[in-house]
């Protein structure tokens, strides 16, 4: 198959784009240091070109409401024009579990958002709902939010995937037929936030605390037990929490 990736550059567009070649896919890894800007609509027509599925991975500059939500809207229908035009037969695209539960976070209607744009388009399309991804858990506990020495962080339920997983997954999904719709992904194993990261920082011998407040929000939401875990998970990731910790400690030995 050819497969375009739109935001081959980001975490997860780098994972997919090593992804699909191993499988044996010509993959047109699009990006704006590749000359691809589906913002600008610069290049598009040239990268989705003969191209069997698009797999959109790109990211907002910003989470800032008005930035995010431009550019979702704008990348979003350049890129669904585009491929309408070139009869692309599948449009993958990479959202968040829980957006839609969570309207006072300015990204997440922004996400909200994207999806409905490519619901209403007439290319047909796959929504591939994620957790949060592991890689992302430092962001968590990123000392700018706390006061050098303790970090507070809402004992709410996660279930976090490996990067390495969801572009698998999401490969799967470019291989196969639309689904017209959305489906949820997620690790294998449901644990707390505050754990995560207290787990996090002894892997790594940073002697700050976490404190656990039920009120603290979530990247500016409200959240509970059912916002960022999949109710009925269509795929499950292989990387347990216990695998990303060891990984964690082997990376702080040898820096």
């Amino acid at each position: 198959m050819k497969i375009t990736v739109i935001g081959a550059t980001g975490l997860i567009g780098e994972h997919l784009t090593r992804c699909l070649r191993a499988r044996g896919h010509h993959v047109t890894a699009a990006s704006p240091s590749a000359g691809v800007d589906a913002f600008a609509g610069a290049g598009l027509s040239t990268a989705v070109a003969g191209a069997d599925a698009v797999v959109d991975v790109s990211d907002a500059p910003s989470f800032g409401e008005a930035r995010a939500m431009d550019f979702f809207q704008t990348a979003g229908r350049n890129l669904l024009s585009t491929e309408l035009a070139a009869r692309v037969r599948h449009h993958v695209a990479l959202s968040v579990v829980g957006a839609d539960l969570m309207p006072t976070s300015t990204y997440m209607r922004a996400k909200v958002a994207q999806e409905q744009l490519i619901g209403y388009g007439l290319v047909p399309y796959t929504i591939v709902r994620s957790t949060q991804f592991f890689e992302f858990v430092s962001g968590i506990a990123d000392p700018r939010g706390a006061d050098g020495r303790a970090i507070c962080l809402s004992p709410v339920l996660m279930q976090p995937i490996a990067a390495g997983d969801t572009a698998a997954i999401l490969a799967d999904v470019a291989e196969g037929t639309p689904r017209e719709g959305r489906v949820d992904i997620a690790g294998p194993e449901r644990m707390r936030q505050d754990d995560l990261v207290r787990r996090l920082l002894a892997a790594r011998h940073d002697p700050r605390d976490v404190v656990s407040d039920r009120t603290f929000y979530y990247f500016g939401a409200a959240v509970d037990d059912t916002t960022l875990v999949p109710a009925h998970p269509w795929r499950l990731g292989g990387t347990r929490p216990s695998d990303w910790l060891a990984s964690c400690r082997a990376r702080g030995r040898h820096r």
